[in-house]
């Protein structure tokens, strides 16, 4: 309660910042009423691009674009770019491109990309809607006049405004909390009678419950299980040994599901989600087809059982650990080599898969070497003589690929070690990594499952 308490007053204080910015007062009029910022369409599920649009500028006028949004945890995020207008006054950001700010070039959705916490709050943070899918996320837009600098709280006056809304279980998606057995976690329903076809979803480290990719997914017709681990509710605290047994009967749960089709579900992983969607479809005969999005080709952090069988975690030697000037913690030579024969035991044996493996991976992640990883697993498909999977290799992406649109965020707060922990990339390619690898990400399982 005190945690929600606190949460609340910052969402009060931040909003109350947010709401203190220049407002009609300070918007320069034209004798035709001024210029007009155009967004379509402004209320859109959060996956979607938007078409955005500034008319009624003066010609060759110079203007700062930004988009400001408090998150559910009460922190305040904004992004800018620097544009001119052209002869007529006109400004289409599908086709002009930015000068400056937080990214350069023609970048429709550059401004969603490049939202950050704002200058006066905690930096490190990512831009997640983890308390409450159902409710909306308000972006505003403005345009101010002349060009200010990214993260300066001083701005032109505002000549146009317009707030949008992002939605991540759209209209007619149920969601439906689970306590089934040991199941803990969100079932998302498209809309329809259905059957569907059923994916489980998972994250990494940070632990708890995250269902945005889940209820995502739902929109675009799957029943999408979000899979907490541990960090919720009566789930392990944090990640000590793991029995698959628990991700089996989810999988069983799921297959049998009146609102599910097909006699296989699928599962996509991020980080150490990853590699345990990995075992998932080496292991499971109910799991017909996995996503390992920047994951590990062994089993890592901690020890994985099944029946008799263990697969140690490898672990992270913090003495490779670099420490910047900025004090953020780069590990990406920190975790064990999978191929040193004394971590033999710990590679996940995804030879015996039967199922289908995609594999996406950003080659500037520098949160561990994804990429290797991914080619360890491919290699020893490979030499079984399995045409079983599939590789998404992203120059410039780096580590945490999420759907489309998705702020970028070179480096975030480690829940278990509490400091920040470089994820690489660069943002327009990782932006672009983010939109290419959720539509394919989509064909892969309608492909498998349907």
């Amino acid at each position: 309660m005190a945690a929600a308490l606190r949460a609340a007053a910052a969402r009060g204080l931040a909003f109350a910042l947010w709401s203190s910015s220049p407002g009609p007062a300070l918007v320069r009029k034209r004798s035709d009423g001024g210029p007009v910022l155009t967004a379509s369409p402004q209320t859109s599920l959060a996956d979607e691009s938007l078409s955005v649009a500034v008319r009624g500028l003066e010609p060759r006028q110079r203007v700062t674009l930004r988009a400001q949004v408090v998150s559910q945890q009460g922190c305040l995020f904004n992004s800018c770019a620097h544009y001119q207008a052209d002869e007529s006054g006109c400004l289409d950001l599908a086709t002009a491109p930015s000068t400056g700010g937080d990214y350069t070039g023609v970048e429709p959705m550059g401004l969603f990309w490049g939202l950050a916490p704002a200058g006066m709050e905690k930096q490190h943070q990512r831009l997640e809607h983890s308390i409450d899918v159902e409710e909306p996320m308000i972006v505003e837009m403005l345009v101010h006049e002349g060009f200010s600098q990214p993260k300066s709280s001083i701005h032109g006056p505002v000549l146009a405004r317009i707030k949008v809304q992002r939605q991540f279980a759209g209209p007619g998606v149920r969601k439906i909390r689970l306590r089934e057995g040991v199941v803990r976690g969100s079932l998302f329903i498209p809309p329809g009678d259905g059957p569907f076809p059923g994916v489980i979803d998972m994250f990494g480290d940070e632990g708890g419950l995250l269902e945005f990719r889940s209820s995502l997914l739902a929109n675009r017709g799957f029943a999408a299980l979000a899979l907490p681990y541990f960090g919720f509710e009566d789930l392990p605290v944090s990640m000590k040994d793991f029995q698959l047994e628990y991700f089996e009967q989810t999988a069983r749960f799921l297959q049998r599901h009146p609102k599910v089709k097909g006699q296989g579900v699928g599962v996509v992983g991020s980080g150490k989600g990853a590699d345990l969607a990995l075992s998932m479809v080496t292991f499971l005969p109910e799991v017909v087809a996995a996503v390992s999005i920047s994951g590990c080709c062994s089993n890592t952090a901690a020890d994985l059982h099944y029946g008799e069988l263990t697969l140690p975690g490898l672990c992270y030697d913090m003495s490779q650990v670099i420490v910047s000037e900025a004090n953020v913690f780069d590990i990406f030579e920190a975790l064990d080599d999978p191929l040193d024969p004394a971590n033999e035991c710990s590679i996940i044996p995804i030879e015996k898969a039967e199922g289908h493996i995609l594999f996406v991976v950003g080659d500037d992640d520098r949160n561990w070497k994804s990429s290797l990883y991914a080619e360890i697993a491919i290699k020893r498909l490979q030499q079984h003589g399995k045409k079983n999977y599939e590789l998404l290799s992203y120059p410039g992406a780096g580590h945490r690929i999420d759907p489309p649109y998705s702020p970028f965020c070179m480096s975030a707060l480690d829940r278990v070690l509490g400091v920040p922990i470089l994820g690489g990339g660069k943002i327009q390619p990782h932006g672009h990594a983010q939109v290419h690898s959720w539509q394919k990400i989509q064909e892969f399982f309608n492909i498998h499952l349907r």
